[in-house]
């Protein structure tokens, strides 16, 4: 299968994309055609494990290039790490109301569930191209991709990896998990600004042709480990088509009956593999962005404008703090027909005049498909309340949003005779462990306040009695290796990086006795 760029007509095969990451002409690319999985591929698929569901849905758009047998093992190695049976567990609320736990991985966050198979992906992507120039990784967080991306490439040989964070934009947790990082081959760096100023630098240092030759002339090349990757946002594809055929298997709906699933979304990633499913013919009804109180992309689903000329506020989901959110291009590249030059001429207008604007009937195509909201703080508490009052079923605050959200979607229904009828499943991403936000979690759940993280942690297994993961309560006694923040300038920040290129690697310290 061959990925074409959304901005111009730039070519390339599935292991071409992965290496290079972004397009050249800074477009991202996507499928030149959408494969499709057919009723009977369902009932295959309904008797595989996860690993090998999405082997399956990889090899969709990867397979004839790396190989069948290879996303076989790479998946089965990559999901091994997980905790429990079941890598991404589906869990029944209430009713038609289902959680999709998407966190049982090594870093806690929904993230591992790419983040553990790009590794080998890379790597295979690599020897099919014939590149044997060393990889560096670059990337920005708003919180949870750096450290998956930290831990999944920790001391993979021929990769380096360089992550920029806001320096006040992510959870506590979030950061110690970045700092304390060890590996031979890691780089984490503080950038004083949000996380639109660090995505944006990491794209321009990708668009650099002076920096791409500096690192060119060390035999390394820069590949991403952000959605903008389609390495990284493929295996993503898989757990929608899981859930579903999880719900098949447990008799709670019959083939082809469909579903909605609401996601909490900030880059727009999560939710485009959703979407990406529905174009491969998974039964969804609608998907549902769910924004917090950065709701710029609400606000687009609404106006049909996307506008960035607004205040940039930090929430008790600062995963999802984001005003430029890089994958809504994939999807305006598709509802405009494909039109690369449109597609371009729209991000041009972004960058320059801070908005641009979809037409009428670009509009429909969304309305159609999506259904979108935001959630105020107060919502968010509100709604992980209320559940867990109700259920006994603890969330973080991220999916506190999208549950916020879900209940505005469910109230669109016209009457309460309607409400009552519609039997329609609702899937729930759940995007993070709640030990990750230990106080915002403590205070939703029962209004106590808590200033030390590790305190908020046991006071909340005290009240809910999960089990705290060991890799985040081991947090305190890690030492921090990387203090450093760096200005918001792109001339410094490439500095760091070739500092780091150069192999000036920042020594792992010891560690305190406990």
């Amino acid at each position: 299968m061959y990925f074409i760029s959304t901005r111009g007509n730039e070519k390339v095969t599935g292991a071409q994309a992965i290496v290079q990451g972004l397009a050249k002409d800074g477009g991202l690319f996507v499928p030149e055609t959408f494969p499709s999985v057919s009723a009977e591929e369902l009932e295959t698929m309904m008797e595989m494990n996860y690993a090998e569901r999405a082997a399956f849905i990889l090899g969709k758009y990867l397979g004839e290039e790396l190989g069948e047998e290879f996303l076989k093992e790479s998946c089965a190695k990559a999901y091994a790490t997980f905790s429990g049976s079941d890598p991404a567990p589906l869990v029944k609320i209430d009713g038609n109301l289902y959680v999709l736990e998407l966190f049982h991985g090594p870093t806690c966050a929904f993230k591992d569930m790419a983040l553990t198979v790009l590794p080998y992906l890379l790597k295979k992507s690599c020897e099919v191209t014939g590149n044997d120039d060393e990889i560096l990784i670059l990337a920005a967080t708003s919180g949870d991709t750096g450290k998956a991306a930290l831990e999944g490439f920790r001391d993979v040989k021929g990769t380096k990896v360089a992550v920029f964070y806001p320096e006040e934009g992510v959870a506590k947790m979030q950061r110690m998990q970045m700092r304390i990082q060890d590996g031979n081959n890691v780089f984490v760096s503080a950038v004083k600004g949000n996380f639109d100023d660090c995505q944006r630098a990491v794209k321009r240092l990708f668009a650099s042709e002076e920096f791409n030759a500096k690192l060119a002339e060390k035999k390394i090349k820069l590949s991403s480990a952000n959605s903008i990757n389609f390495g990284r946002l493929a295996p993503q594809i898989a757990y929608y088509f899981s859930s579903y055929l999880d719900l098949l298997t447990s008799d709670q709906i019959e083939m082809g009956e469909k579903v909605d699933f609401v996601v909490p979304t900030g880059n727009f990633g999560d939710i485009l593999a959703g979407w990406y499913a529905k174009q491969m013919g998974l039964p969804v009804r609608k998907l549902v962005c769910a924004s917090n109180r950065n709701k710029v992309l609400a606000d687009f689903f609404a106006k049909g404008t996307y506008d960035v000329k607004r205040n940039f506020f930090r929430t008790m989901s600062p995963s999802m703090d984001i005003l430029v959110s890089s994958n809504l291009e994939r999807l305006l590249f598709e509802i405009s027909g494909r039109n690369a030059a449109l597609t371009a001429e729209r991000m041009q207008k972004l960058a320059t005049e801070k908005e641009y604007s979809i037409t009428a009937k670009e509009k429909a195509i969304l309305d159609e498909q999506f259904f979108a909201g935001f959630s105020k703080e107060d919502d968010t508490v509100e709604a992980m309340y209320e559940i867990f009052d109700e259920y006994g079923y603890a969330m973080d605050t991220h999916t506190g949003v999208a549950l916020a959200v879900c209940a505005q979607y469910r109230n669109t229904l016209e009457t309460e005779d309607e409400k009552k009828k519609d039997k329609t499943p609702i899937i729930v991403l759940s995007t993070a462990n709640p030990y990750k936000f230990p106080q915002d979690v403590l205070y939703a759940l029962s209004g106590n306040d808590v200033k030390d993280s590790f305190k908020g942690i046991k006071r909340l297994n005290l009240l809910t009695a999960m089990k705290p993961p060991r890799c985040l309560l081991d947090l305190r006694y890690r030492p921090e290796r990387f203090k450093g923040t760096v200005e918001n300038d792109l001339d410094k920040m490439a500095e760091l990086i070739l500092h780091f290129a150069d192999g000036n690697i920042i020594p792992v310290p010891d560690a305190p006795k406990k």
